[in-house]
Formats: structure tokens, sequence, C-alpha cells
């Protein structure tokens, strides 16, 4: 196996960490206005995600890390190209992350509800527009010979594309719902599962004409088991969720995320950024990879250090693993103060 091909490999498993750990926070958000009633409930939703999810978003930037070192040519085509959807999803990352810890500084219930619908629209705008880009990726964009995108806004926006994010916000909706259902107690709790089960079925029915669609565009038998297997997960997180097993409903949404990210990076390969324009002006492992030297180096690097994090990351879940609920809830400070 060639490093540039272990390297995609490593970078699909990134953005699995990043969407499947960053999508429930997602969902939260979005959810916050929703099942969040009085201002001690939605303290409780906002410090089940507070000691997680500024860890959550060290996934991303290591994923545009590794992109820009091992694939420096589909990085600078992607990040020129998804220009204005990305500087709007850095918007909106840095408007939820100021909401959360501003939101606590005054006691004034109008100071509170405007930090409210920061977070809410700093949540829903990545989570639809990671649809909308990662749907563009797989389907190709106007490249021209030097690789530079030649389109607009409107031709990231096609249906295909729109279905993409209506899916990806469909399905951080669920996983954080589920992902409540199984931090909260009380009221919060049924009413998170209550959301689970009406989410999770327009989510599977946005999610199978997505993944369908893809598989006729672009796909091959790896890549249809895969997302045969994320509908099966979706599917068996419902039943889990309905038979009050909300554990295993976390990890069935956990699993959808993972395998139709995985599904949607196999259907890609060995491309990175298919050209609309000319199949030979596409973006390849080949042609968009640094050298042997520095992919070389950066594997040893990955070797020692990404144990490390991720036992980090999972001591930390583990540390803060009990159900968020209760008075006590009313007299600490939310996330991020």
């Amino acid at each position: 196996m060639s490093l540039p091909t272990i390297w995609f490999g490593l970078i699909t498993i990134l953005w699995v960490g990043y969407l499947v750990l960053e999508g429930f926070d997602f969902g939260v958000g979005i959810l916050l206005p929703f099942l969040g009633r009085t201002e001690a409930e939605r303290r409780a939703l906002i410090a089940t995600i507070g000691p997680v999810w500024d860890g959550n978003e060290v996934w991303l930037l290591v994923a545009g890390g590794a992109t820009f070192a091992a694939f420096p040519e589909w990085y600078a085509s992607l990040f020129s190209g998804f220009y204005l959807a990305l500087f709007l999803i850095l918007v909106a990352l840095i408007i939820r992350g100021v909401a959360f810890e501003y939101r606590s500084k005054r006691p004034e219930s109008a100071w509170r509800a405007w930090w409210d619908r920061a977070i809410f629209v700093g949540s829903f705008v990545p989570a639809l527009l990671w649809g909308v880009a990662f749907a563009n990726i797989v389907a190709g964009v106007p490249l021209d010979q030097r690789h530079v995108f030649t389109g607009d806004l409107l031709t990231l926006l096609g249906p295909y594309a729109l279905l993409g994010g209506l899916t990806t916000l469909g399905l951080f909706v669920t996983h954080g719902a589920t992902y409540l259902a199984l931090k909260s107690t009380g009221v919060l709790r049924q009413r998170a599962n209550a959301v689970v089960g009406l989410a999770g079925l327009v989510t599977a029915v946005l999610a199978v004409l997505f993944l369908g669609w893809t598989e006729l565009r672009d796909g091959d038998p790896g890549s249809l088991v895969l997302a045969v297997g994320a509908a099966g997960c979706l599917l068996g997180a419902l039943l889990a969720n309905r038979t009050g097993h909300e554990g295993w409903s976390f990890a069935g949404t956990a699993a959808t995320i993972a395998l139709a990210v995985v599904a949607l990076f196999l259907a890609l390969y060995p491309d990175v950024l298919p050209s609309t324009t000319d199949p030979a002006f596409s973006l390849t492992i080949t042609n968009a990879s640094s050298t042997p030297y520095t992919l070389g180096i950066m594997t040893v690097v990955a070797l020692i250090f990404t144990p490390l994090v991720l036992l980090y990351q999972g001591w930390t879940y583990w540390v803060f693993r009990r159900r968020v609920g209760g008075p006590r809830v009313t007299d600490s400070p939310p996330a991020g103060s």
C-alpha cells in the first residue's frame, strides 16, 4: 500500500472522528431552543457537552492540517473553490464558541437568549454546509487544467449537494438527541427520546436517498456495502431507542455517521477532487500528494502522537461519563465559563 493511499485513509479516519464527535455537539446546539424550555434546562443541555465540545473541534484542525501537509494540491483547490462555504462554517464555529463562553457573563434573560440563538445558528450552519461540501467533493466540481475551481457559489448548490446537506443536518440532530437521551435525566431525557424517533425516521429517508444517489453516481461494491451498513445501523439505533437501550442507540447513530463517511471516501477514491470539466483535470491521490519523504516523516509523527491523543480524549469522556441533571446543574456555571 502506497503512502498516499495510507494518508488518504488516515484523513478519512480524522473526518470520521470529527463528524461523529462534533456531530452530537451540533445536534445538541440545534435542539437547545426546542428541548430547553427553562433557563435551568438550557444550562443542563449545554452542560452535557461543556467538557468536550472544544476538544471535539481539534479533529477538524488535525484533518485540515493533515490535508495541507499530505495533499497540498487538494487543500489548495478545495479551500479556494469552497472558500465562501468554508468561511461561513468558520464564522459559525467562532460564533458558537463565543456563545458558550459569554452566555453566562450576565444574568439578564435577554442576554442569554441572544447567545442561545447564536449557539443554534452556529450549530445549524455547519451541520448543513458540511454535507453540501462533502457531496460536492464526491460529485466533482469544475476544475481547469491547473486544478483551479472555475465555478461559483451556485455551482455548489445543486440538488445532490443540498440533499447531502439535509442528510447531515438530520443525522446530527438525531445523533445529538441520542446523546442527550444518554446524558440527561428526567423530562429532558424524555423529550430527547421523543426527538430520536421523529428525527430518526426523517433522517432515514434522507440518508437512503442520498447514499442511493451516491452509489448510482460513483459507487462500487465496497461503498455499497458500507452504505447499506450505515442504513442498518440507523434503523438499529431507532429500534434501540424504542426499547430503552440509549447507549446502543447512541452507538448506532455514531456508527451510521462513521460508515456513511467511509462510504463517501471510498466512492471518491482514487480521486480526491474530481473535475466535471474533464476527467483528465481531476485531482487524485497521486498528482495531489506531497513527496514520499514528507509523507514518510508525517507517518512516523502520526504513529507516535495519535495514540496519545486518543488516550487523552478517551480519558476525558470517561471522567465526564455521568448523566447531567438535578438541582446541582442550576448552581454550576455553564459550559465554557
